[in-house]
């Protein structure tokens, strides 16, 4: 090879990329700019290929297809060892600012990462930010003890809200659709039963209520907005005007507790009051009380970070 940079390669030039085409297409790499550098460095190809972790061929193959896309030779070799030529120092000069360019970019994304990191904001429906949340959040600090978690607890309405606005990294939801805007994954179900307090004339009946009954009884329910209620009136076909509503499932099972009258509230929030025998579930015939519960995100936006981790651990 010569060591001239010049016309003494005619090979090398007339191979060279012509003015055409983006940057891409003109600039090598980075990684073949660092070989060049450790080239320049160490003055053996073979030393430079061990210090950035590929063989030989590799590198002098690397280097050869440098010199055909810049149309230019860049090094001399010879059994001495691999020197620049004129116009791959005056090349290697130029690869040391664009790899220092690249560093700072690096350093620059990282600090965006470390910032992202350092905080995950969680949107989630009460049933689930009461009953689910917890334990996950409890794993995904063992995983990241350093990321700081901030709670917002909503109806399913006002999670998709949040996440639309930007106040929430991810959000969970247990309605019957998903908001416009989002996307969305199914990771978990959950079971809607009919409940009551023990003296209650429902507690004492043989047969199962039916959906119509169900659908026609004034019952203590959740606000409009809320996944429990969405997906009781959508089963339904309809609700009769509430006996009271109410913000929370706690409130809720409060109030059936009192003798106030049934609800329907989800499984997750019944366990304790039903072994108590505080509150009596009710069977009921001809309507399906079941749900998706989905996290959700702004779509095209794939969780990243602290939130992608979350969501891997509500799915397993």
């Amino acid at each position: 090879m010569s060591r001239d940079g010049g016309a003494g390669d005619q090979g090398v030039r007339a191979a060279g990329a012509g003015p055409g085409g983006g940057l891409a297409h003109r600039v090598p790499d980075l990684g073949a700019l660092e070989l060049l550098l450790a080239v320049a460095r160490l003055g053996s190809l073979g030393r430079a290929a061990r210090e950035v972790g590929i063989t030989q061929p590799a590198a002098s193959s690397r280097i050869r297809s440098m010199e055909r896309q810049l149309g230019v030779a860049l090094v001399d070799r010879s059994p001495r060892g691999s020197r620049l030529t004129d116009a791959g120092a005056l090349v290697t000069d130029w690869a040391r600012r664009v790899v220092e360019a690249a560093e700072v970019f690096d350093a620059g994304a990282q600090a965006l990462r470390d910032r992202r990191d350092s905080r995950l904001r969680v949107a989630a429906s009460m049933t689930i930010a009461e009953y689910l949340l917890p334990g996950w959040l409890i794993a995904l600090r063992a995983q990241r003890p350093d990321t700081a978690v901030s709670l917002l607890a909503g109806n399913s309405t006002v999670v998709a809200e949040r996440v639309l606005g930007g106040e929430a990294d991810l959000g969970f939801v247990e309605g019957v659709s998903v908001a416009g805007g989002l996307d969305s994954v199914v990771i978990g179900h959950d079971r809607l039963m009919v409940v009551t307090a023990p003296g209650h004339p429902w507690a004492r009946r043989r047969k199962a209520l039916g959906a119509e009954e169900l659908a026609a009884t004034p019952l203590i329910l959740r606000e409009k907005g809320s996944g429990t209620r969405q997906v009781l009136d959508e089963a339904l076909g309809g609700l009769a005007r509430p006996l009271i509503e109410l913000s929370s499932t706690t409130a809720v099972k409060a109030s059936v507790a009192s003798g106030a009258g049934p609800a329907v509230l989800s499984e997750l929030a019944l366990g304790e009051e039903l072994s108590a025998r505080r509150l009596v579930s009710i069977p009921v015939d001809g309507v399906r009380l079941s749900r998706d519960l989905r996290a959700v995100w702004p779509a095209g936006h794939r969780p990243t970070g602290p939130a992608r981790d979350l969501l891997t651990l509500t799915r397993s």
